[in-house]
């Protein structure tokens, strides 16, 4: 996947298949406990994780605040008021890294999303409709994911277009870490997919 660089992206990107579609999948005990505060993880949230983080969507002139904040600090906040509840093990995986890492992830179905794939800027004008009732999210600035058709997941929101359903049984996913944190991007992609092999799914750096 072709990367647009900058000195403080450090993402990582992987392929995932999972054995049978997510809506015949049910989250394990040890992956739903994973959401909640005091489980054991390798990572753990921080003020300077949320700062770093914000300062790499700040690059190109993104303000990363209000409704506009990294995906990561809405999944702490629910964590910690305990409302950080399972959907299917796809994105409870995915949440359960985000938490814990800090870091925003993105995931999207690879029945929906084409490639060539592509992680760069938004110029002006970037929009895209991220939930069923036509909202719209403006990430002039940000870092995206491209697919075929455009941009279809930042760290902020994730495009309704490419999003998974009971029907996904193969994801791409973007970790959007930050040289600013060493090591933790690295870290945050291991832990990630070694909780998906538990889950019986197949991975493959992208």
């Amino acid at each position: 996947m072709e990367t647009q660089h900058h000195d403080l992206l450090d993402a990582a990107a992987f392929l995932t298949r999972f054995p049978v579609p997510l809506s015949e999948l049910a989250s394990p005990d040890w992956l739903v406990a994973l959401l909640h505060p005091g489980s054991a993880g390798p990572l753990a949230p921080s003020d300077q994780v949320k700062t770093a983080v914000r300062d790499l969507f700040r690059v190109a002139g993104y303000k990363p605040t209000g409704r506009g904040k990294p995906a990561s600090e809405y999944l702490v906040r629910a964590a910690d008021q305990g409302k950080l509840s399972t959907i299917n093990p796809a994105v409870d995986a995915c949440n359960a890294v985000s938490y814990h890492s800090g870091l925003p992830i993105s995931m999207v179905d690879t029945a929906l999303a084409k490639p060539p794939y592509k992680v760069g800027i938004a110029g002006e004008e970037g929009r895209y409709v991220f939930n069923p009732s036509g909202q719209e999210i403006r990430f002039d600035g940000l870092f995206c994911l491209y697919d075929s058709a455009g941009a279809c997941a930042n760290g902020v929101k994730d495009s309704q277009r490419t999003k998974t359903s009971g029907d996904t049984t193969a994801t791409l996913t973007v970790i959007w870490g930050t040289t600013a944190l060493p090591g933790r991007t690295a870290i945050a992609l291991d832990w990630y997919r070694e909780l998906l092999h538990r889950l019986g799914a197949e991975t493959e750096l992208s």
